[in-house]
């Protein structure tokens, strides 16, 4: 049985979780509204994360280091990289917990993106909002990309992520209009 004050701060977490998203969420939203595929394949530096065609095959880079060496990431690296962690989370949180970075597919266009990732937030969203009191505070569902800690933990994580993908793709976008002036 569940104590009134514990309810209260759950609704309190959720609420706080809820504002973090819708905000993260919004700024996505800004960013992605009028793209288009030359933008959104547009390769800020010579170096940087991208995607790229093999074999009809579209693939993500994926880095061996975060150094600031490795150069800027293009759009579509960024947007695949908000379906490989939104993919990985929903995995192995509600999941198989079998799916690897190689798994998660990669589009080489904004469409398909766009669609991929308005369907990983409906699905996070429902999943998310089915959870007990006892699910937001137990480390159980919390997998990947780290463990013992409180999913509600993990939840805030997703809202960090998402709220710094939307930020670079915003500056992604302030880079491209400089060069098509």
């Amino acid at each position: 049985m569940i104590d009134h004050r514990m309810e209260k701060e759950t609704n309190s977490i959720r609420n706080i979780l809820n504002f973090q998203f819708e905000i993260s969420w919004k700024l996505l939203e800004i960013h992605l509204a009028d793209l288009q595929d030359e933008e959104y394949l547009w390769r800020p530096a010579s170096e940087g994360l991208h995607i790229f065609n093999e074999s009809g095959v579209c693939q993500a880079d994926w880095p061996e280091s975060e150094s600031y060496d490795i150069g800027p990431a293009s759009i579509a690296w960024l947007t695949w990289h908000v379906t490989f962690w939104w993919s990985m989370v929903l995995d192995y949180s509600f999941g198989n917990a079998t799916l690897t970075h190689k798994d998660v597919k990669c589009f080489g266009s904004l469409k398909e993106t766009r669609d991929k990732i308005y369907h990983l937030r409906d699905e996070w969203v429902v999943r998310v909002g089915k959870l007990s009191v006892d699910d937001l505070f137990s480390s159980e569902r919390t997998k990947w990309p780290f463990t013992d800690k409180p999913f509600h933990e993990l939840c805030a994580w997703l809202n960090i992520e998402l709220m710094k993908n939307a930020a670079e793709i915003g500056y992604c976008r302030f880079l491209y209009a400089t060069q098509k002036k």
